[in-house]
């Protein structure tokens, strides 16, 4: 706060100087004259909507295009979907300026009315969730259907948090003497860097931004490079929301600038907040980054969820569960099941049953065709690792029940993989696989089991299956992770807090929790009374 006050009393003026104005846009580094034109977008399989599709960087309420641009892939095919703005350090840094310049009157700006204009911005989400869905279709391969869900989520944590909006309460404190109150305040932490994944690239933006926005933060948005145009076309929808320019940037970049990016947002000492979600070794350098200048960070980090069945369990509930939780998306979300671990008394009923709906109910191809559950993977890195991790499994003893192998249909595809009697020395065992790759580990007792799940240096999500109400308890309690699912393999929800325990990170996102990640308290003492 007192870097506001001081920016306001002494450089405002040369601040403002320093941002590009209308009429300027970025040059080889430079701010030179001229208007930003859009590159030209062609179409792809998907009949993607023009009308959202941007390709430039969005600062302070402008589309402003960079030096070079680089290419957004279809994962399904290969084929270039188009060219985006590769901004630099340069860019990043006048971005948070911009974003700085309109926190010192966004803050100002009425809870009632930061409220009014994120509702018109998750409305316009809802008015334009088909063509948004079409984009995150093209971008990360995800089955359409899905691409829908994560629209409505996406737009929901808008709704949530512009309701959040007019709830931020303080306190009043009794003081040991009657000439003085105690006061407590909550106000926004200032400019907020958003450094989000490529899987969910609608969700992971709103659901950072929304809390931001409705505690008076603003936000520099630097999107996956595989995935820049849906946050690009949220900033489109929160333009013509009304956001105020500076409130809402994006900074899109491709992977040969993002360390310099990420290290130019996260080292500038106008930034006073860091959210980020992606994976456990970038979160600790960003980590690192912040330490140098004390800054608040929120963190959702890499997972390596347990899926227990125990003797207890309902299959066919459990069967249901696992299907959800482990091959939405194609296995590449943090809280996706990553080991099955099935006690001996149920285990050979469960991958019987688990193998028919995997064969029954799974379908693999371009996310755009009608009958796919199951898109490419995002890349052919992400393919590499799944193979990997089947080839070492298959190496050391387990056997393949079904799949096992990369898809017919393309380099970026992979057959949803069964497998059984895994043990703990094989690699998926221990590494997150982010992938159609289930592995089954038998068991004999709760405990066994419980010690195995809590066996790793992460703790995002888990999940078990059981019908014994104190066992239900006592392995809820003893999970070491952020979130369990008792009996449901979904637990993702606006209403609910998401994050993890260990290595998987710092901070609440979502639910009434949420907000408090932009906010610092303020103790007032007023006496002389």
């Amino acid at each position: 706060m007192a870097t506001c006050l001081w920016f306001r009393s002494c450089s405002a003026r040369h601040l403002r100087l320093a941002l590009p104005h209308r009429g300027l846009c970025p040059v080889a580094g430079c701010w030179a004259p001229g208007q930003a034109p859009l590159r030209a977008y062609v179409p792809g399989p998907g009949g993607l909507p023009t009308t959202l599709l941007r390709t430039n960087s969005f600062v302070g309420g402008r589309w402003l295009p960079a030096a070079t641009a680089f290419p957004v892939l279809d994962p399904a095919s290969g084929a270039e979907l188009g060219r985006v703005a590769d901004c630099g350090a340069p860019e990043a840094r006048a971005a948070v300026c911009a974003a700085y310049e309109a926190f010192c009157s966004w803050r100002g700006v009425s809870a009632k009315e930061r409220s009014s204009l994120l509702r018109k911005w998750y409305d316009l989400m809802i008015q334009h969730k088909d063509d948004l869905a079409k984009i995150i279709t093209a971008e990360s391969g995800k089955p359409l259907k899905e691409a829908q869900g994560e629209i409505l989520y996406s737009a929901l944590f808008l709704e949530w948090f512009s309701e959040e909006a007019r709830r931020i309460y303080g306190d009043i404190i009794c003081t040991p003497t009657k000439e003085k109150r105690a006061l407590v305040l909550k106000q926004p932490v200032g400019v907020a860097v958003v450094i989000t994944p490529w899987n969910f690239p609608s969700a992971m933006i709103t659901r950072k931004v929304g809390a931001a926005l409705a505690a008076g933060c603003t936000v520099v948005v630097k999107p996956a490079e595989d995935t820049p145009f849906s946050a690009l076309a949220l900033a489109e929808l929160a333009n013509q929301a009304g956001i105020p320019p500076g409130v809402y940037n994006v900074i899109p970049c491709s992977q040969k600038k993002a360390k310099d990016v990420g290290e130019a947002l996260c080292t500038d000492p106008l930034v006073s907040k860091i959210s980020f979600t992606g994976s456990t070794a970038t979160g600790k350098i960003l980590l690192h980054h912040a330490a140098n200048s004390v800054k608040r960070v929120s963190m959702e980090l890499g997972g390596h969820a347990p899926f227990i069945v125990f003797d207890s369990a309902n299959v066919d509930q459990a069967v249901a569960g696992a299907m959800a939780s482990k091959f939405r998306n194609s296995g590449q979300t943090c809280v996706c099941s990553n080991r099955f671990l099935v006690q001996k008394g149920i285990h050979d009923s469960f991958v019987k049953k688990f193998a028919e709906a995997i064969k029954t109910n799974l379908h693999v191809g371009n996310g755009f065709e009608e009958k796919t559950t199951q898109g490419p993977l995002i890349n052919e890195k992400a393919v590499e690792k799944v193979e990997k991790h089947v080839n070492d499994a298959l190496s050391k003893g387990a056997t393949v029940v079904t799949g096992g192998k990369r898809h017919q249909l393309g380099k970026n595809f992979f057959e949803p993989t069964l497998l059984s009697n895994v043990t703990q020395d094989m690699l998926c065992s221990h590494e997150e696989t982010f992938g159609p790759l289930a592995p089954v580990i038998k068991f004999d007792s709760e405990e066994e089991a419980v010690a195995i799940a809590n066996a790793t240096d992460v703790g995002l999500a888990g999940y078990f299956y059981s019908q014994d109400p104190a066992q239900i308890w006592r392995v809820a309690e003893q999970l070491e992770v952020g979130m369990v699912g008792v009996n449901e393999g979904l637990i993702s929800s606006v209403e609910c807090p998401f994050g993890g325990v260990k290595q998987s990170g710092l901070g609440r996102e979502g639910s009434k929790y949420g907000i408090d990640e932009y906010l610092e308290l303020k103790y007032v003492c007023f006496g002389g009374l």
